[in-house]
């Protein structure tokens, strides 16, 4: 909270290859906010092949009912981009933006005394385009992105397409839970990381084997059915 002023909050992005960085820092942070900053990024930086977002209603969408895909899903979806969601409580997955807040809140927010929401967000402004310029190099080596599509509009009441990941780990009896059901994958995978792919084109979830100590190697587990209802977008 600024001393004397609103609450903030911030949105911090940084990608996986080249380290790119983005920063908004808001009164608030829902879900209409974070559409509005990625569309913002993507238009100037390109379309990744994947977003990661940890559990978070905002990015996810309510968690009270079954089979929701909220609006920040589909939008990624609508723009080809594949959403990955962390596993709960696994920081390990979420490493690249723990270390990028961190370096936010030590360059931004204790190094300053801001006396307003638009000091702090150009304060910001100049953290990003300084770690920008210092992962130039890594981030000219970075697989390209795609073209933002000039004439693409987002239409919430369409019924999602497309690929959506969810890390999760595994029950004492090898069950994972995602989109308000709870999956049996493999008895013999307890307490163990699972990728789980949910083809909304073909109706089927793919469920993967995760080692840390060898993430290339994912063997197959279970391919199983699924199919997301259609129903009206609630907002």
């Amino acid at each position: 909270m600024i001393r004397g002023g609103p609450h903030v909050e911030v949105l911090n992005a940084v990608s996986l290859h080249g380290g790119l960085v983005a920063s908004w820092p808001r009164e608030a942070i829902t879900a209409a906010v974070v559409r509005e900053a990625l569309v913002e990024h993507w238009r100037a930086v390109g379309r990744p092949a994947y977003a990661q977002f940890d559990n978070d209603t905002r990015f996810q969408g309510p968690h009270q009912h079954p089979d929701v895909v909220g609006s920040v899903m589909r939008l990624c979806l609508g723009l080809g981009v594949v959403p990955v969601f962390a596993p709960p409580r696994a920081s390990g997955f979420q490493a690249a933006i723990e270390g990028d807040n961190g370096r936010w809140q030590a360059k931004v927010w204790a190094r300053f005394e801001h006396a307003s929401l638009a000091a702090l967000q150009a304060q910001s402004a100049k953290f990003v385009a300084a770690s920008r310029q210092r992962a130039a190099a890594q981030s000219a080596a970075a697989p390209d992105r795609r073209v933002f599509p000039a004439d693409w509009r987002l239409n919430l009441h369409a019924h999602p397409h497309g690929l959506v990941i969810f890390r999760r780990r595994a029950t004492e009896r090898g069950a994972v839970s995602l989109l308000g059901h709870t999956f049996d994958v493999d008895p013999h995978w307890p307490y163990r990381l699972v990728r789980a792919e949910v083809d909304l084109d073909t109706d089927v979830i793919r469920f993967y084997a995760l080692r840390r100590r060898d993430p290339t190697a994912q063997p197959l587990l279970r391919t199983g059915p699924y199919q997301l209802p259609r129903r009206a977008y609630e907002d």
